[in-house]
C-alpha cells in the first residue's frame, strides 16, 4: 500500500467536517485533487471508507474503523518529528484520555496540573464525549484509557471503580421540594421533570433501574446534555434528575440538591481500559497521578462530589447501583 501523509490527512478532514469542499479549501487543493487522493486510499486499503451524497458525507463501517487508527497515526507521526527538532526538551508525546463530561471537570483539573509541571512536553488530549462513545473510543484504541459509569461487564475493558454517584434532584432554593431532606420518585410524579434523552447513558441507566421497581420517570422536558438540564432548573421551568457529581458544589445561590429514593439509583465512575493492553510510560504515569489526586485525603470535596470509596475499588465492579425495596 502507497499512502501518504496528505491522504491520511485528508480523509481525516473530511470525515471530521463531512465536505468535500470545506476539506479542499483547508488543505489547499482543489477537489479533483483531494478526490483522487481518497480514491487512492480507498484503493489500496480495498474498501471504501467514505458515501458520497449530493449534500452529506458520511464514514462507511470500514471508515469509521479506520479513523482512530489514522489519527493515532497522525499524532504519533508529529510528535516524533516534534521530538526530532526539539532534541533539548525533557520529553514529549501524547496522553488521550476519554472522559464523560462531568468526569472532565471533578477528576481530571488537580491531575493534569500536576503532570504538566513534571512532564511539560506531553500533550494531553481530552475526549469529552458521552458514556458509550468514550467506551468505543477506549475499546478502539483512539484513547489511552477513559473515566466512565459503563463498561464493567464489557469483554474487552478492565473497569476500576473511583467512586459511587448518586442520582439526586435539582431544583431551585425557592421549590416546594428543596426543603426535604430525602424525595421518592413516586412524589416527583407531579412535577415538571427535566431529563436527558434516551441516547444518554445515564438515561438508560434510569429507565432500567426505575424498571426493575416497577416505576417509570415520567417527564415534561429533554435536554441532549446534563448542563441543559441546569439552565431550564436555574430558569424556573422545573426539576432535574442528575448524578450529584454534575450538580453544583454546595452553596449556588440558586440551584439545590436533595437526596432521591424508593429506589435509591446511583452510578459507579471508574476507569477503563483495554483489556491486556499496556499504556505508554506517559499514559501510565498520568493515570497514576489522577488516582493519587482523586484519593488523597486533602482532596476539595462539595455537595457535587461524592467520597470515594477505594476499598471497594475491583476491575469487576457493576456500573450501577441500586438500594432500597425491591
Amino acid at each position: 500500500m502507497n499512502a501518504e501523509l496528505l491522504d491520511l490527512k485528508a480523509f481525516i478532514t473530511v470525515a471530521e467536517t463531512g465536505s468535500f469542499v470545506r476539506t479542499a479549501r483547508a488543505l489547499n487543493l482543489s477537489q479533483p485533487a483531494l478526490s483522487r487522493r481518497i480514491q487512492k486510499l480507498e484503493e489500496g486499503l480495498g474498501a471504501p471508507l467514505l458515501e458520497r451524497s449530493t449534500r452529506h458525507v458520511n464514514l462507511t463501517m470500514t471508515g469509521r474503523d479506520f479513523l482512530p487508527k489514522v489519527r493515532r497515526l497522525i499524532d504519533e507521526f508529529e510528535t516524533s518529528v516534534l521530538a526530532i527538532h526539539d532534541i533539548g526538551a525533557r520529553s514529549s508525546g501524547l496522553v488521550s484520555v476519554a472522559a464523560v463530561p462531568t468526569a472532565v471537570f471533578y477528576f481530571l483539573p488537580r491531575a493534569i496540573g500536576r503532570f504538566a509541571e513534571a512532564y511539560p512536553r506531553i500533550r494531553i488530549r481530552i475526549l469529552d464525549i458521552g458514556a458509550n462513545e468514550g467506551l468505543e473510543a477506549v475499546a478502539r484504541g483512539e484513547a489511552d484509557f477513559g473515566i466512565n459509569f459503563i463498561g464493567a461487564s464489557h469483554a474487552e475493558i478492565e473497569f476500576e471503580k473511583l467512586v459511587e454517584d448518586p442520582f439526586v434532584l435539582a431544583c431551585r432554593h425557592d421549590h416546594p421540594l428543596a426543603s426535604r431532606k430525602q424525595v421518592s420518585w413516586s412524589e416527583i410524579v407531579p412535577h415538571r421533570v427535566i431529563t436527558v434523552g434516551r441516547n444518554s447513558g445515564n438515561r438508560a441507566l434510569i429507565d432500567n433501574a426505575l424498571a426493575r421497581h416497577g416505576l417509570q420517570l415520567n417527564w415534561s422536558y429533554e435536554v441532549a446534555h446534563l448542563s441543559g438540564s441546569l439552565g431550564l432548573v436555574e430558569a424556573g421551568l422545573g426539576i432535574a434528575v442528575l448524578p450529584r457529581l454534575a450538580t453544583p458544589a454546595a452553596g449556588h445561590p440558586i440551584i439545590h440538591t436533595v437526596r432521591l429514593v424508593e429506589p435509591e439509583v446511583s452510578r459507579t465512575i471508574g476507569i477503563v481500559r483495554r483489556h491486556g493492553a499496556t499504556l505508554s510510560p506517559h499514559a501510565s504515569q498520568f493515570l497514576k497521578m489522577l488516582l493519587e489526586a482523586w484519593r488523597s485525603p486533602s482532596r476539595t470535596s462539595g455537595q457535587g462530589r461524592p467520597r470515594s470509596r477505594s476499598a471497594d475499588t475491583s476491575p469487576n465492579a457493576a456500573s450501577t447501583g441500586l438500594k432500597g425495596k425491591r
